[in-house]
């Protein structure tokens, strides 16, 4: 855990120091951040890697969640300076309630529009009123930079009087900012990518002039074309398929083409275990090619700086259609690479563009240059502390 500077007894996080703070010297805080599991895990696991990059910055977390079974695979090794607890209930909240050592943390964030218990929100009205942010979905569209960091008035319930502010991660400086751990950059210049393809003891050893790919996705209707696609390339491919939904698609997808679950031709398909979030971001720096989903993935393939494929969340009322939209135009995406974006989302309704070995060397010098300019945002939790820090 980071060392803590006192002056005048009160702890200082380090956080000030990490370029692009908003303030000099911050204090180190206590958070409480709420979050459901609504089906693929992406929420918790964007509140497990917030929760440890606060408690890397100095700063405690209590991370209140519905369903923490993900994080036996996804965070196997807990970190200090993080407790995670069960979603309270009534019975909970009364014990807390009658315990005066229970203290409402300094700031407390209800993550993806999860609403807070009743009960709670008494319990941050009998004392220091915490910093309340409701902490929204990434995306790049024109409304984020309008809402971010607007307030919204309390005016029933628990808590009346009291302020909730409303929080929008995004791509540009006027919003919230990404993800992005101080050591990051760091962990990459540092990851050895043959020791680490060589530990996955895979299927069949990887060879040297094979082409890795990454698949994490929900079931887009492109797959059995990009597997089609694949085994009859000029180049060999390794598919490198994460476990769950992506492993039950492939094998749905083979089994419709009548092709081996391993592939066939230029393809070979090795289906991995469950990674943790460390291992997650290995395999995206270890491959040529990134299919991801959601959103925590999608903000890891940004920091890869590899060339990537977004599956983007499907919504029964097409708005992510929008959403796509906007994200490849707001990082001014190559069309080559847009065009593969669109089939593998079923936007465009065309078949998957097969792409060139020069489309690829496109897609990694854009990746290259959008990871540069995204590096020099502030992220999200130095732009969090400050904004917390200012609210208080």
């Amino acid at each position: 855990m980071p060392v803590l500077w006192t002056i005048c007894g009160v702890k200082l996080s380090p956080s000030a120091l990490i370029p692009g703070t908003p303030t000099l010297i911050t204090p180190a805080l206590t958070w409480d951040i709420f979050c459901r599991v609504i089906d693929n895990h992406g929420d918790l696991g964007v509140c497990w890697r917030l929760s440890v990059d606060l408690a890397q910055r100095g700063h405690t977390v209590r991370l209140w969640v519905d369903d923490a079974s993900a994080l036996a695979w996804m965070a196997p090794q807990s970190y200090t300076g993080v407790e995670v607890h069960t979603w309270p209930n009534d019975a909970a909240l009364q014990a807390f309630a009658q315990d005066p050592a229970f203290a409402v943390g300094d700031v407390v964030i209800e993550a993806f529009g999860c609403e807070l218990p009743e009960a709670f929100q008494a319990l941050m009205v009998r004392g220091t009123v915490p910093v309340w942010i409701n902490l929204e979905y990434l995306s790049a569209e024109a409304y984020v930079a309008r809402s971010h960091g607007l307030a919204s008035p309390v005016m029933s319930g628990p808590a009346p009087g009291t302020t909730k502010w409303f929080y929008f991660p995004g791509f540009t400086p006027d919003t919230g900012g990404l993800l992005r751990e101080p050591n990051l950059q760091d962990r990459q210049a540092t990851f050895d990518r043959a020791a680490w393809l060589k530990a996955l003891a895979l299927d069949k050893p990887i060879a040297a002039h094979e082409q890795l790919i990454s698949l994490f996705c929900y079931e887009p209707a492109a797959l059995s074309q990009l597997l089609k696609q694949l085994s009859q390339a000029s180049q060999p491919t390794r598919l490198l398929v994460t476990q769950g939904r992506p492993s039950a698609a492939v094998v749905a997808a083979t089994q419709a083409l009548n092709m081996p679950n391993s592939g066939k031709g230029q393809l070979h398909v090795s289906h991995l275990p469950y990674l943790s979030q460390t291992e997650f971001d290995h395999l995206l720096w270890a491959c040529d090619l990134n299919f991801v989903r959601g959103e925590d993935s999608l903000v890891r393939a940004l920091w890869a700086g590899q060339p990537f494929v977004w599956h983007i969340y499907p919504q029964d009322d097409l708005a992510h259609h929008d959403k796509l939209h906007a994200f490849c135009q707001a990082l001014q995406m190559p069309q080559s690479l847009q065009d593969v974006h669109n089939a593998w989302n079923g936007l465009s309704g065309a078949k998957l563009p097969a792409w060139t070995p020069s489309d690829l060397a496109v897609w990694q010098a854009w990746s290259a240059q959008t990871r540069q300019l995204l590096q020099t945002q502030t992220d999200l939790s130095t732009a969090l502390i400050g904004f917390a820090a200012q609210k208080r």
